[in-house]
């Protein structure tokens, strides 16, 4: 879930085939700093759309649904053609409407080999009703934006770490069942934490022992036009020098429209529990809008947020970002 709390606790590519024939190498490998003579990646915005539209076309993605029996298949399948190294982290879980699932945590490594790691994390799910719509509120959403855009961000970066193996481990988490939480006025008794369930239970059963990462970047509503990321509150406590470290690379790259260095309130997503659970220092790259009434994207939690809702732009300058942080590690 997004939720403010008070209180600190195609264009067509060929994407099916392996990753070594997808894309011209040429744009793949064109960044280079002539100080470090480290080439970085270069972002293909084009194909994280792509990302995008698949994850929709499958139709809403809530636990147990058709769409999440068939994404998490795709997700699965797709993340193997990049590495071996793909593990899906199953789990019986029961949500506030008193149904029992089995959540599907899907986790890619880069390296496994290496000590040096970073954890990339989105949740895949999506919100199995539109409670802060007008109309149609108990139908589910599609979440082109609040699910699709972190994973296709990430989807995209895995593309890249197989043509380009960075110097580092890298870990990345599709988290499930983290939008299937209690809404407002719910006719269920109140269940505490019934959000972000997929990274409850990986905080507490990570997928090998004794895991550790160096820093953690959750990714959430990462694509809409002009989305504006603050220093979220939480993000800055457990981790300011990772913020701090990402919105300056952000600035650097011409990106400062979408890194603002302001703070924001604290919100109870994935990061809470990677950070509480884990030790691992994490922060949330999380769209914020201080003119809504939820301070999120206009669209969240509503009918509008499918593939109308994605701008390119965006998705270019979190995922170049992400890559100039990383390759540079």
């Amino acid at each position: 879930m997004k939720k403010m709390i008070k209180v600190f606790t195609l264009f067509t590519i060929l994407l099916f085939c392996c990753c070594s024939t997808e894309i011209d190498n040429k744009k793949i490998i064109k960044n280079t700093n002539s100080v470090s003579k480290i080439n970085v990646p270069v972002f293909n915005e084009d194909s994280a759309y792509f990302f995008i539209q698949k994850q929709v076309d499958f139709g809403p993605r809530f636990l147990s649904s058709p769409g999440w029996a068939k994404c998490s298949a795709f997700l699965e399948n797709k993340l193997k053609t990049y590495t071996e190294n793909v593990i899906v982290q199953k789990a019986p879980t029961k949500t506030y409407d008193n149904k029992k699932h089995t959540l599907k945590n899907i986790i890619a490594s880069f390296s496994p080999e290496k000590n040096n790691r970073i954890v990339l994390m989105a949740h895949w799910d999506t919100r199995p009703i539109a409670d802060y719509d007008t109309i149609n509120q108990n139908q589910p959403i599609l979440g082109a934006n609040d699910g699709g855009s972190g994973v296709a961000v990430l989807l995209e970066l895995a593309r890249i770490f197989c043509l380009q193996k960075p110097n580092i481990g890298i870990d990345l988490i599709l988290f499930d069942a983290e939008d299937y939480g209690q809404p407002e006025n719910s006719k269920y008794p109140i269940m505490e934490n019934s959000w972000c369930l997929g990274s409850q239970y990986w905080g507490k059963n990570p997928h090998k022992v004794n895991y550790y990462a160096k820093y953690g970047i959750l990714l959430d509503m990462v694509g809409a036009k002009d989305a504006a990321f603050y220093h979220e509150e939480l993000s800055a406590y457990f981790a300011p020098n990772i913020i701090n470290k990402v919105w300056k690379i952000g600035h650097n790259l011409g990106y400062g429209k979408h890194f603002i260095y302001q703070k924001s309130p604290q919100i109870m997503d994935d990061h809470y529990y990677v950070n509480t659970l884990t030790g691992i220092p994490t922060i949330d790259i999380i769209e914020h809008d201080p003119t809504t009434k939820h301070n999120f994207n206009k669209h969240w939690h509503t009918h509008g947020d499918d593939m109308n809702n994605i701008n390119k732009e965006t998705l270019k300058a979190v995922g170049q970002t992400l890559l100039e942080l990383l390759y540079k590690e």
